[in-house]
């Protein structure tokens, strides 16, 4: 009704004012008085804008007008989406969601700007900002709360209307609340205690990211890779750092290029790690096993080297095959990788008089986890491998991993009686004797008890 109405106002305003230009024209164009006519209409429509302005500023600003071209009325509910409950305090209580998101902006002013102006015309509310410089423009770095309706697709369509381009989004958790300089803090000081947190840490730091480290003399022998300058390489989305141990230390995204803070972060944690050099926590608990005998469980790394290997000449030739899978000789071959903190944790069993009896190893294989264990013959069935698993899988729930895997024989009952003992959902895949056991690990820890293995 209203809409028709003015319509019809304004046709009847822009006919009228037609037919007095008309009859201005010829008054001009054709009377003895034109020009003085002329004149005169000049200075009543500059006095006529005059009058405006002084009216303007002495009885103030008309209200806002929204991006629709509508005026807020007293019937204007607040904020929120449509039939959303409201609680007593006003607030809604749909508590939105968390996106990290990344776009590129142009370094001049006002960029930001419409950015935020953007987001803001969405309801989403920018918790955290990090700007990222470069050569040809500025990386910005967002924390979002966005309505719980609103999808990632309308988010990003929104930021290249204002001027954003290579933008990246993805889902965050409450973890990512804390503010960067504290979440580096952290991260500093868990790598200072233990070395293998440094690629947990780097992962933390970069985001989705997949960490190799390759030891500059190869475990089969032969040459390592090529070494890298001290200040390391970075190329668009893999960047090369010198290893504190030696080799060189690759961490890889997909598909968001690394910018030099994110470098220059990352630089400084490995130097850290490099300075304070090879390091495990202390600490070890002493188990009594069903029989009586103490048994104690602590950390072990290269420095325990000379110790496992005799643990390895007592094991019989099946033990060991079916721990590696192969050749018998590959086990010391590979031994050292598998204490070194650089790849993982390991764990060891050992009796009163310091030999060890079993090994389980947590190893960081990209994106992915792996299990194994290894227990001297005469010491099996008696809940060491058990102990052992559970207190790795619960390490593995603390350093946020989401599933673990245990590569075995399918005909290793003892391994597949330990996985199930955890009590977890189990995945299993078998192709030519390999049996691949992958436990999907919950919020809550595992709860390491006594299993037989």
């Amino acid at each position: 009704m209203h809409h028709w109405r003015r319509d019809v106002v304004e046709l009847a305003a822009l006919f009228t004012a037609v037919a007095v230009a008309d009859a201005v024209a010829n008054m001009v164009g054709h009377g003895p008085d034109g020009p003085a006519l002329l004149v005169a209409s000049a200075v009543v429509l500059a006095a006529t804008a005059g009058f405006h302005v002084w009216w303007s500023r002495r009885h103030g600003h008309a209200p806002p007008v929204s991006d629709t071209g509508a005026r807020p009325t007293a019937e204007t509910r607040p904020a929120g989406q449509s039939g959303q409950p409201v609680t007593e305090d006003g607030a809604g209580e749909d508590p939105g969601t968390l996106w990290r998101m990344r776009t590129t902006v142009k370094d001049e002013p006002g960029s930001l700007a419409a950015l935020c102006a953007a987001l803001a015309g969405r309801r989403v509310d920018i918790l955290s900002l990090q700007t990222h410089p470069l050569a040809d423009g500025t990386v910005d770095e967002f924390l979002l709360r966005a309505p719980g309706a609103l999808a990632a697709a309308e988010i990003t369509r929104a930021v290249a209307l204002a001027g954003g381009t290579a933008t990246w989004i993805e889902r965050a958790d409450a973890h990512d609340l804390v503010d960067v300089p504290t979440r580096v803090l952290g991260l500093a000081a868990r790598t200072a205690l233990d070395a293998s947190e440094l690629p947990l840490a780097l992962r933390q730091l970069l985001g989705r990211c997949t960490i190799r480290s390759l030891p500059g003399t190869p475990a089969g022998g032969g040459r390592g890779p090529a070494p890298v300058p001290v200040e390391g390489v970075l190329e668009d989305t893999v960047m090369r750092l010198p290893a504190p141990e030696g080799g060189v230390l690759t961490v890889e995204r997909p598909y968001l290029p690394f910018t030099p803070a994110e470098f220059a972060r990352a630089r400084a944690l490995v130097e850290l790690d490099g300075r304070l050099g090879p390091r495990i926590p202390d600490g070890h608990d002493v188990l009594t096993l069903p029989e009586g005998n103490d048994i104690t469980v602590r950390r072990v790394d290269t420095g325990d080297l000379v110790a496992a290997r005799a643990m390895h000449d007592r094991c019989s030739p099946h033990t060991l095959g079916m721990r590696y899978h192969g050749p018998v000789g590959d086990a010391d071959r590979y031994l050292n990788h598998l204490l070194s903190p650089r790849f993982g944790r390991t764990l060891a069993a050992q009796t009163a008089s310091g030999r060890i009896v079993g090994l389980g190893h947590l190893l960081w294989d990209g994106d992915e986890t792996e299990v194994a264990l290894l227990v001297e013959d005469e010491w099996q069935r008696r809940g060491i491998g058990g102990e052992l698993l559970g207190r790795l899988v619960t390490m593995a729930a603390e350093a946020g991993c989401a599933s673990v895997y245990a590569v075995t024989k399918a005909s290793n009952p003892g391994m597949v009686a330990a996985m199930r003992g955890l009590g977890l959902p189990l995945d299993y895949q078998v192709e030519e004797g390999t049996l691949v056991i992958t436990a999907r690990l919950d919020a809550t820890p595992v709860t390491p008890v006594p299993r037989s293995a």
